[in-house]
């Protein structure tokens, strides 16, 4: 605020630029990098797309490990997804 109670304007009398209220928050990183992200999704759906068709092809219940590596890989990537949208700590 100014002298009369109209906010200051350009330079304040220290030199420094005034603030901007317009700060940029990025946001936080979870623990997997872009690159393991992207084959997380890879892997993810690998297996999710090689466990109906073993199951058609095989008669017995080895489907299922396909089933198993799947829901692994999605709670890894949910994981992830919850880390990158927790607020940033100011």
């Amino acid at each position: 605020m100014g002298t009369n109670g109209q906010p200051g304007i350009g330079r304040k009398g220290d030199g420094e630029a005034p603030k901007s209220g317009n700060n940029i928050r990025m946001r936080s990183a979870g623990f997997l990098s872009e690159r393991q992200r992207r084959l997380a999704w890879v892997g993810f759906l690998l297996a999710a797309f090689q466990a109906p068709a073993a199951a058609q092809l095989i008669d017995d219940a080895s489907w299922l490990f396909a089933v198993v590596v799947a829901l692994l890989v999605a709670a890894v990537i949910i994981a992830d997804d919850t880390q990158r949208r927790r607020p940033t700590a100011d």
